[in-house]
């Protein structure tokens, strides 16, 4: 069997959990063969961030480059890109065409609540990322801090779908918002994302897996939503298989105890 190859653009996690190890683990998990670009180099474990070295956008456009020139890119995704001047590198590549099937994590804060972007990256995604990308997927807070709003006065569905509806009018083909954490004390069983395009809203309603063992889900679900667009997927259906990846992922491994704080999922079924 011939794989077919997509690429990442995302930080490094030592721990594993988060980052371009995720990302790896979820393409190779669907059987596409992942590349990567490494944009920053992250000290973390399953308790937080302790160091950040983010790398010049010009080793990030080489290393994109080098894949590009060489391998059948299908779909991309971007992870940490750490810094505006990179959003804008990346942006740059996609305008020119190099990045198909662009999947945006606009990944701002760790689950842990560390900050992962610098100053005047929010703008940059906003103005020159989104246009070009095919999907955006901000979880609940990403999505209240790209549209201006105090995520505190988001209390409902109705309420993300018009952060939705912000972020679509930004450029993007779709939008998903991950709602999940917007209902974790009013409704437990209940972890909701919600897909917006031009051609309406869809629900995507799951149960919530009750584990601590958490890191790295958006990352991987965004892979998964790329690896889903490198086989010849449409965006509808690429979300709602990445979805049920991830929710078997974090079924998988909710026993685990990997690290004292937010533990990985199981991304290659090892718990089955």
């Amino acid at each position: 069997m011939q794989p077919v190859t997509a690429l990442s653009i995302a930080g490094s996690d030592s721990g594993g959990g988060a980052g371009i190890q995720a990302d790896l683990r979820s393409l190779n998990a669907f059987g596409v063969f992942a590349t990567t670009a490494l944009t920053a180099v992250t000290a973390q474990n399953t308790l937080g961030v302790r160091a950040v070295t983010m790398l010049e956008p010009d080793v990030v456009e080489a290393q994109i480059r080098s894949v590009v020139d060489d391998f059948d890119i299908r779909a991309v995704k971007t992870g940490m890109l750490a810094q505006a001047p990179t959003v804008e590198r990346v942006s740059e590549l996609a305008r020119d065409g190099l990045l198909p099937h662009l999947v945006v994590d606009p990944v701002l804060v760790s689950t842990s609540g560390d900050v992962l972007m610098g100053d005047g990256g929010v703008d940059a995604y906003r103005t020159a990322l989104f246009p070009l990308a095919e999907v955006v997927t901000p979880n609940i807070h990403e999505a209240a801090v790209l549209c201006g709003v105090d995520v505190r006065d988001v209390t409902d569905l109705d309420a993300v779908a018009n952060l939705a509806r912000t972020l679509l009018n930004m450029g993007p083909r779709f939008v998903l918002v991950k709602g999940g954490h917007l209902l974790a004390s009013s409704s437990p069983e209940r972890a909701p994302d919600l897909l917006l395009s031009r051609d309406g809203l869809v629900v995507l309603e799951a149960v919530r897996v009750a584990t601590k063992n958490d890191h790295g889900t958006g990352c991987s679900l965004s892979a998964a939503i790329a690896a889903g667009l490198a086989l010849g997927r449409d965006v509808p259906d690429a979300v709602r298989d990445a979805k049920s990846f991830v929710l078997a992922a974090l079924a998988s491994a909710a026993g685990w105890h990997l690290g004292a704080g937010r533990g990985p999922i199981d991304h290659l079924g090892w718990g089955e």
